[in-house]
């Protein structure tokens, strides 16, 4: 089976643009697709998809539950495990590991909450 050559017909909307026009008729279209899936990636979680980016994180399997579901508990999933994490391992001047570690028995939640409510 042979495709017909219909190159020309297809280029005909886009063939009169200089290269940068070219370049920026790209980046917007490329915009048009991922920012859907961007958008859906801010709204959208699963524990076990917070459980995996802790994991990517460093943070040992074992911890990763207790993080998660406090996280859930206290309304932060929205924010995403691995930011309350993050955050409150910036804020404690501590490694992510150490602060993973913290969240996992259960300590420093109330900061950690806070860091998201405005609070330093």
């Amino acid at each position: 089976m042979k495709r017909d050559d219909d190159f020309a017909d297809r280029r005909k909307h886009i063939a009169n643009l200089t290269d940068e026009e070219l370049y920026a008729r790209f980046w917007e279209l490329t915009e048009k697709v991922v920012d859907p899936l961007l958008e859906l990636g801010r709204k959208n979680t699963t524990p076990s998809v917070e459980r995996a980016v802790l994991l990517r994180m460093g943070i040992s399997s074992l911890e990763t539950k207790p993080i998660v579901e406090g996280c859930i508990d206290r309304g932060l999933m929205g924010k995403g495990a691995g930011h309350v994490v993050y955050k409150l391992a910036d804020a404690k001047k501590i490694s992510i590991k150490e602060a993973g570690t913290l969240l996992a028995e259960g300590k420093c939640w109330d900061e950690a909450v806070n860091l998201f409510r405005g609070g330093k």
